[in-house]
């Protein structure tokens, strides 16, 4: 019955937000670690992983900076672990996929497509900061083109297809759907397919319930029974969107990656309240969670045995 069951992924602290935005975003291994560890005990199957600079939060795609974390949380938990191949917008595919080339995790994030990734309005919110890099990495997302050619993702696919690993495909909007529909009728990736569908962040499609529901179309056009749904509505957008999804059969995100909210005007202290937030939301549709195993079974996942951590 695993396949009824709704897989909670969280995202634990990505690259988007900055230290100054909120004093709950996790920085340093440690803080990476509990927090991961607490959302899922809290009752996420997956957590998916970035890392940071420990001193002053920058996101940090060397392999070395995954490693203290990745430990803990093995030795501490049978959580599926899912490595970032999207790094930071403003970085190279070489260098974002470096640390899932070294950790083989069971699962990758990719995304599947170019895209303007406007950060900036956040700038009217946020005032003060604690260093120098935060206002300028905002600033500079006027004219930031996240990069995601067909090449860079043949690229990514190629280095870690031997891996076993399975990915989150980040689909941002339509036509990413469709990018991913080419590199599947290739034959690059297989079946089943997990594909996280992005609502709300400026230069992807909205998060009103016409966009998701337009997605969700395109994408059971395109894929049939040969994918698995699931669903990260950005900041206040958060929980709407994954009532939605649960509510339509699909999967979910959450975590502090997506949004530093748990309510309006609240921040949420840590990523657990966010994954128990919508587990209540899951639970009062009269739905189940899905263990660590359940989203291996769901998603036909290697194994956590078979990764290189």
């Amino acid at each position: 019955m695993a396949s009824h069951k709704v897989i909670i992924s969280c995202a634990v602290t990505g690259s988007i937000h900055t230290p100054s935005m909120s004093p709950h975003l996790p920085v340093t291994p440690a803080e990476i670690a509990e927090s991961a560890l607490g959302a899922a005990a809290a009752g996420a199957a997956i957590v998916h992983l970035h890392a940071r600079n420990p001193v002053d939060g920058r996101p940090d795609q060397s392999p070395e900076a995954f490693e203290p974390f990745l430990r803990v949380i093995k030795q501490s938990s049978n959580v599926v672990v899912n490595l970032t191949t999207g790094g930071s917008p403003y970085m190279t595919v070489e260098e974002r996929v470096r640390p899932a080339a070294s950790w083989k995790p069971e699962v990758a994030s990719l995304n599947m497509g170019s895209m303007n990734f406007g950060l900036f309005p956040m700038l009217k919110r946020y005032k003060t900061f604690k260093h120098d890099w935060e206002p300028q990495m905002l600033e500079g997302s006027h004219d930031l083109v996240f990069r995601n050619s067909f090449k860079d993702i043949r690229y990514a696919l190629e280095t870690l297809n031997s891996s076993g690993a399975r990915y989150e495909f980040e689909c941002y909007d339509t036509s990413h759907l469709y990018n991913l529909h080419y590199f599947w009728t290739e034959g690059l990736v297989k079946a089943p397919l997990f594909i996280q569908t992005c609502f709300g962040l400026l230069g992807g499609i909205g998060s009103h319930p016409d966009d998701v529901m337009h997605m969700k179309r395109t994408a059971d056009r395109l894929f049939g029974d040969n994918y698995r749904w699931s669903v990260l509505g950005a900041g206040r957008a958060q929980m709407q969107v994954a009532a939605m999804a649960a509510a339509m059969g699909g999967h979910v995100r959450v975590g502090l990656e997506d949004s530093l909210w748990i309510g309006s005007g609240r921040l949420a202290e840590t990523n657990a309240a966010q994954v128990t937030q919508v587990r209540k939301i899951i639970e009062g549709l009269g739905l189940e969670i899905a263990s660590p195993d359940d989203a291996r079974d769901i998603l036909q996942l290697k194994g956590g045995d078979k990764v290189a951590f």
